[in-house]
Parts: structure tokens; C-alpha cells; sequence
């Protein structure tokens, strides 16, 4: 560019406006790049925000469904039990003793849990 504000005395002016031309064409030419790094960064970012919500929506899905198979899964628990041995078989109440212990210690361990979250 300061070759152009005083051109030496061996450079002809054809050259000088030829090569104002050529610079000229490099600042469009940057220019260009830069707005294309731009888009390129915001197509990024685009893609970044699906990508995030996608794998909400599976988490979320996957999270539903967990909901879901735990209670199936609790109640498949206690009528699967193999009661021989365990302390309290030979009680009649001893089944519902166990439903006992293990809702209460869920109730203990979900309120835990919301009070380490800071939600209860």
C-alpha cells in the first residue's frame, strides 16, 4: 500500500494502476473470506444448537422410558423374591415388612438426592 502513496521513480504508472487493481482485488477478495469465515461460524453454531437439541430429545425419551420400566420393574423385584433364608420368611408380614424398608429408603434416597440438586 506505501509502495502505492509514492510510487519510486523506476515503476511506470501502467504498473502502479496495475497493481492498484491487484490490491483492490485482494481487499474483495479478503473481504469475501471473511464473511464467508462468518457464515461458516454461525453454520457451526447452527449445527452445534441441532446436534444439542437432538440429543435433549433423546435423553428426554430415553428418561420417559426409564420412568416408565422402574415401577414394572420394582414390582417384578418383590414378586421375585426367593424368600428361603431371608430373615423375615417365616413371618406372615414379612413381604410387606420389605415393601417397608425398600420404600422407605427410596423416600430417603430421592429426598437426598433433591436436597444434593438443590430442588427440595
Amino acid at each position: 500500500m506505501r509502495l502505492l502513496h509514492k510510487p519510486p521513480q523506476w515503476l511506470r504508472e501502467q504498473d502502479v494502476q496495475a497493481l492498484r487493481q491487484s490490491i483492490e482485488e485482494s481487499s474483495l477478495v479478503i473481504n469475501d473470506l471473511t464473511a464467508l469465515g462468518e457464515r461458516i461460524k454461525l453454520l457451526q453454531e447452527e449445527i452445534a444448537a441441532n446436534l444439542n437439541e437432538q440429543s435433549s430429545r433423546t435423553l428426554f425419551t430415553l428418561t420417559v422410558v426409564t420412568v416408565l420400566a422402574l415401577p414394572i420393574n420394582i414390582v417384578a423385584g418383590f414378586f421375585g423374591m426367593n424368600v428361603g433364608g431371608v430373615p423375615l420368611a417365616s413371618d406372615p408380614e414379612g413381604f410387606w415388612i420389605l415393601v417397608a424398608l425398600v420404600a422407605t429408603f427410596t423416600l430417603v434416597a430421592g429426598r437426598w438426592a433433591f436436597r444434593k440438586r438443590g430442588d427440595y
